[in-house]
């Protein structure tokens, strides 16, 4: 299977992602402030940096990627996640479109709610596996992180977001 995402662990800043919304922001896991730090709940291999929301309530981050031919099976996966006891979250989906643009098919990953992270800072992984939509050309990925109660920051956060598609 091809990972079909570019620049999916946030290491090279904003680099193959389309601001879409908002102010999204590349935040290192060495932040502090009460950022999610190395001691956090997330991934074993999270490298040094992840993508946060910024200081407004709504920031999306895209990417659209053609789809091999006979596109048969694909994957997704990312870690999402928030702010102690905050409900700001991330939210990952893949659209499937035909040639023409009409939508086949839509998979969500997320948010992931602060009760599913038991209240601590930190992300969770989320993946989904499935077929991919017959007739599917392109796949739109957007990652959305929205604040959703009051404060400055938009405390959606994301790492390592893969996207992979294995051909027949």
């Amino acid at each position: 299977m091809t990972d079909l995402i570019v620049n999916g662990d946030a290491e090279q800043g904003l680099h193959g992602w389309l601001t879409v919304a908002g102010a999204p922001v590349v935040l290192r896991y060495d932040t502090g402030q009460g950022y999610p730090g190395p001691g956090d709940p997330g991934p074993a291999r999270r490298g040094a940096a992840f993508f946060g929301g910024g200081d407004t309530p709504l920031s999306t981050l895209r990417q659209s990627v053609t789809l091999p031919r006979r596109a048969s099976q694909f994957a997704i996966s990312a870690w999402l996640g928030g702010y102690a006891a905050q409900q700001d979250g991330a939210r990952l989906s893949v659209e499937f479109l035909d040639s023409g643009g009409t939508p086949r098919g839509l998979v969500v990953l997320g948010p992931v709610t602060a009760e599913e992270r038991s209240g601590r800072t930190g992300l969770v992984e989320r993946s989904a596996r499935g077929t991919v939509p017959p007739g599917s050309r392109t796949a739109v990925v957007t990652l959305q992180m929205t604040r959703s109660g009051g404060g400055t920051s938009n405390d959606g956060y994301a790492d390592n977001i893969s996207f992979t598609v294995e051909a027949r």
